[in-house]
């Protein structure tokens, strides 16, 4: 038989945290059109760089499935199943594979912050081509509308969330070292 390791105490009540903080700011958006700014990622940037790869991406996980059973924690406070297979649930869909290369990237250069951000951005990058791809098969459009709708009036923003991941992850990951709640 496999011994599998089960979850601790900690892990269990820090991916329940970050999916609550998730479900608090992931509502919370700006309107700019078809896709809103929103603060999911920078929660997610968040939790792969302090809870790891596989927890980070559970708290997301369980996020986005209580947004598709209908719990209001996606941007405008909508949810269900028809928010995920709209246009712009490619992207909800997309921040699985950010979360996975995010984590990975914090994971594998541990102290290497410029890798790390690298990491981010390209982790990033497969969430925005993978929600315009979605976005463009939906709304039969070019990708050129696409791009200019669904990613262009975001990079700046998610890059600023990138840095503010970085410094304040690598400032409460110090602490939680010092406090040995985590390795």
């Amino acid at each position: 038989m496999e011994n599998k390791k089960k979850m601790t105490t900690y892990q269990m009540t820090t991916t329940a945290c970050f999916t609550a903080v998730m479900c608090v700011l992931g509502p919370m958006s700006i309107p700019i059109g078809q896709v809103p700014i929103t603060f999911t990622n920078l929660v997610i940037y968040l939790a792969v760089f302090l809870l790891g790869t596989k927890f980070g991406t559970l708290s997301y996980g369980i996020y986005f499935l209580l947004g598709f059973v209908g719990l209001p924690v996606f941007s405008g406070y909508s949810g269900g199943p028809g928010k995920i297979l709209g246009p712009t649930g490619g992207y909800l869909v997309g921040f699985f594979l950010m979360a996975i290369v995010c984590g990975i990237c914090v994971e594998k250069f541990a102290k290497n912050y410029i890798m790390i951000f690298i990491g981010m951005i390209v982790g990033t990058a497969l969430a925005y081509l993978f929600g315009t791809v979605w976005f463009v098969i939906e709304m039969e459009c070019t990708v050129a509308y696409a791009l200019t709708v669904c990613v262009v009036p975001f990079i700046l923003g998610d890059l600023i969330k990138i840095v503010i991941a970085l410094v304040a992850g690598q400032m409460v990951r110090a602490r939680l070292i010092k406090a040995g709640l985590i390795a």
